[in-house]
């Protein structure tokens, strides 16, 4: 079992807006916040996101890179997919692969791929 995750971004107001919103549709609640950081529990798992500090800034994050490729969660539904979906592109988010969207990930597979303000890949696949 994963205890928690801890992700540093570029613009923590930024990410805690946009995770704050996108984890409480998965249903985790606001679990700690500090001045450098902020995290949200589901079960015994939480995710936290720390502030970057300024000198480690200029080197950039990419998922093709060597550490984290992407997140991915579990929707209740398919139209769970689908509202989140329509949400994240109101938001003006970047939504990968939208040519295959819903069956990126394959014929029987149903899942959103899309990108967090640090271009985090993000994925939520229904049952």
């Amino acid at each position: 079992m994963i205890h928690h995750i801890e992700i540093n971004v570029s613009d923590l107001r930024r990410s805690a807006e946009f995770w704050g919103w996108f984890l409480s549709e998965l249903g985790y609640t606001l679990y700690q916040q500090w001045e450098e950081g902020i995290s949200w529990k589901s079960g015994n798992t939480y995710l936290v996101f720390v502030q970057t500090k300024e000198k480690y800034l200029e080197a950039s994050y990419h998922r093709s890179q060597i550490g984290l490729n992407h997140l991915a969660f579990h929707a209740n539904l398919r139209e769970q997919v689908d509202e989140l979906t329509t949400r994240i592109r109101a938001k003006g988010m970047n939504i990968l692969y939208e040519d295959r969207h819903p069956f990126a990930g394959g014929e029987h597979y149903y899942a959103l791929f899309f990108e967090d303000p640090d271009r985090i890949k993000v994925e939520v696949a229904a049952p």
